[in-house]
């Protein structure tokens, strides 16, 4: 792991933040839970290019967003198999403490939708526009 990686990874396991990204002396983070504050640097078009990132949950939604993002690396205390496979196929190292077959609903009974939405995609430009859809259908539905 990079220092800019051991650095997100220490600021996650000492903070209440759900993602951590460091490089050099800049650190930015959030509260947000889900690809929300991936997303949210997006939409901000934060330069997050080269930053190393510590999230409590990586699935491969989120991995996407981390590409799209241009950070350096990844770590989570819990990561998908297809998260890791598509950080590691687009050149992102990934680390993590327990690997899992897929990320599990925040009611336990079923996949995340997010991951279950670019389950078989495999570009991250077109995994965005995925995410964004269907994170508008279930805000929709929860009307």
């Amino acid at each position: 792991m990079t220092p800019d990686l051991m650095r997100a990874k220490a600021r996650l396991a000492e903070t209440n933040s759900t993602c951590v990204l460091c490089r050099g002396e800049d650190e930015v983070t959030s509260q947000r839970r889900g690809v929300a504050p991936l997303l949210g640097f997006l939409d901000e078009h934060l330069p997050l290019t080269g930053f190393s990132a510590a999230d409590r949950v990586v699935g491969k939604a989120a991995a996407f967003l981390y590409i799209r993002l241009g950070v350096t690396a990844v770590y989570a205390p819990v990561m998908s198999r297809p998260a890791f496979d598509t950080l590691t196929t687009h050149g992102v190292p990934a680390f993590y403490d327990t690997l899992t077959e897929a990320i599990i609903n925040r009611t336990g009974d079923g996949h995340c939708p997010m991951e279950t939405a670019v389950w078989e995609i495999t570009d991250p430009a077109e995994a965005e526009t995925a995410i964004r859809e269907r994170l508008a259908e279930l805000t929709h539905h929860k009307i």
